[in-house]
């Protein structure tokens, strides 16, 4: 393996940079819409100003994904193609992790299509779409945690804690503060919310947590595609 494999290209940086702070973002946003369902906002910022913050940071997710597709398919070490930022699951590096990423932006791409046609699609229909980035984000976490050579840094994994809890947390306060009937959908996102950190602990601890998997599993890869 080259140097450059081994260091990480400026490209690498910027791409791993660009995606832990779209995660991060997208958090905010996920957390945002969840608590603002309540319909209890501050006084201070009133639901308003609480509804731009949530568009804006929508907005600069996606600014921060853009850069983060981009820098990762001119990232010279793993040969991704323009087709992979919209394909799931047509990479040869990590194909199931990467594709969880694609499958991600192409979600929130729906919702940014279907908010810029709200007015003709009627409000029911667009919040139908608009539950989309809700999906999106448990799949950008397995993205990261799965395609990351960092995610066994402290660093890396205090980040992904505090992104999950802040969601589940949210979650949870909602339906603390829910009233009753939906009875279905609450026991749907219950569900989801408890099983997200199971399966994401379990994974940590048989994948990314065990010596030399991050290694391994792009070593493999890069013998099955040619020895790239």
């Amino acid at each position: 393996m080259t140097a450059l494999a081994l260091t990480g290209s400026p490209l690498w940086y910027a791409s791993r940079a660009s995606g832990t702070l779209g995660l991060l973002l997208l958090t905010a946003t996920v957390v945002l819409g969840v608590a603002s369902g309540v319909r209890a906002a501050p006084r201070a910022v009133g639901r308003f100003g609480i509804g731009r913050l949530h568009r804006d940071l929508s907005l600069l997710t996606l600014v921060f994904l853009a850069v983060h597709v981009v820098t990762a398919v001119l990232d010279p070490f793993v040969h991704l193609r323009w087709a992979v930022s919209v394909l799931p699951f047509a990479a040869s590096y990590r194909p199931l992790w990467l594709g969880l990423g694609t499958t991600a932006l192409d979600l929130l791409l729906a919702v940014l299509v279907t908010s810029a046609l709200r007015t003709r699609l009627g409000a029911r229909r667009w919040k139908a779409a608009h539950w989309l980035a809700y999906a999106a984000w448990p799949l950008a976490l397995f993205h990261g945690v799965g395609t990351g050579t960092d995610t066994r840094l402290p660093l890396q994994l205090w980040l992904y804690a505090g992104c999950l809890a802040s969601v589940v947390g949210a979650v949870w306060w909602r339906l603390a503060k829910a009233g009753p009937g939906r009875v279905a959908a609450r026991l749907a996102a219950a569900a989801t919310a408890t099983a997200v950190p199971v399966v994401l602990t379990a994974f940590l601890a048989t994948g990314p947590l065990q010596p030399g998997w991050s290694h391994r599993a792009a070593t493999a890869t890069l013998l099955l595609g040619g020895g790239r």
